[in-house]
């Protein structure tokens, strides 16, 4: 099945509820950061209504279970790494 990598290029701020709530619900949560949907028509629904604000390429699927993780992106952890 072919997945879809959808990577937020614009910010929600100063947008309907409804467009926030649709974008957080993706999976996205900051400008840049990238998820890897299964490509059903909810999904696709989901993208039609915030397409202003995201970027969407689609990536060959690996067939049953394959190794593709669901949510991608940035590490979130603002602390500081061990030397």
């Amino acid at each position: 099945m072919t997945k879809l990598k959808v990577t937020q290029v614009r910010s929600v701020i100063r947008r309907p509820k409804d467009q926030k709530q649709t974008v957080r619900r993706l999976g996205l949560h900051r400008i840049r950061d990238s998820v890897i949907k299964d490509d059903r028509p909810e999904i696709r629904g989901m993208i039609a209504k915030v397409q202003h604000l995201v970027r969407v390429e689609e990536v060959p699927g690996d067939g049953p279970g394959g190794g593709a993780k669901d949510e991608g992106g940035a590490p979130r952890g603002r602390g500081r790494t061990s030397s």
